[in-house]
């Protein structure tokens, strides 16, 4: 069996990777958006998170890995669609390092066109992201939703919130749009708060 990363985060980091093409098929402030609902969507299937539609709210003390538990408790209440765009960039470097120190990734610096410093990521074992997206695959198209794992179904619900096309082609989001929205409402709150940020977004730039 295939070892995997257990943060949801690192998760969702590498089913944004092409493994044909060899490079991330998102980057910015869309990827950070699906990052920082997946590690606000852990805390909540974790019971560390609680709240309604609108806000989070602190649930049982436990480890806060990325430190949203001390920010959320520490601020006054706010939507998940504020606490997801907070700090979305700085937000995937954060899990691209944690990547990286795991040895799960390669980051490679090296200038685009001689000027502008970037940074390449490749992955380490191919099969690691195979098994996630078989993992995503099955929860898609398998076993009733009751049963799937839940770390799979949230992958499943964030990747389509934020429209990765690795993970779910936009034929397919529309083929499994019940099982979608099944596997999103097992998933708390911060999967339909990304597809409702990203879609304000788009909305105020075509306006």
């Amino acid at each position: 069996m295939i070892e995997t990363p257990d943060s949801l985060p690192a998760r969702m980091f590498l089913l944004a990777y092409d493994l044909r093409k060899q490079k991330m098929t998102m980057h910015g402030s869309q990827l950070g958006y699906v990052l920082r609902a997946a590690a606000l969507t852990e805390l909540y299937l974790d019971g560390r998170l609680g709240g309604d539609d609108r806000r989070p709210a602190p649930g049982t003390p436990g480890d806060d890995p990325y430190g949203m538990l001390a920010q959320i408790s520490g601020s006054r209440p706010r939507t998940w669609r504020y606490w997801i765009r907070k700090d979305s960039r700085p937000f995937v470097a954060t899990v691209r390092e944690e990547l990286r120190r795991g040895g799960w990734i390669r980051v490679t610096r090296y200038r685009a066109f001689g000027l502008f410093p970037r940074e390449r990521v490749t992955v380490k074992d191919p099969r690691v992201v195979k098994a996630l997206w078989g993992g995503a695959s099955s929860a898609l198209r398998g076993r009733p939703v009751a049963h799937v794992n839940s770390y799979d179904a949230a992958a499943v619900a964030l990747a389509a919130a934020g429209e990765m096309r690795s993970v779910l082609p936009g034929r397919d989001r529309r083929r499994h749009r019940r099982r979608i929205a099944e596997l999103t409402a097992r998933s708390g709150p911060a999967a339909p708060a990304v597809r409702k940020l990203i879609s304000a977004e788009r909305a105020a730039a075509a306006g």
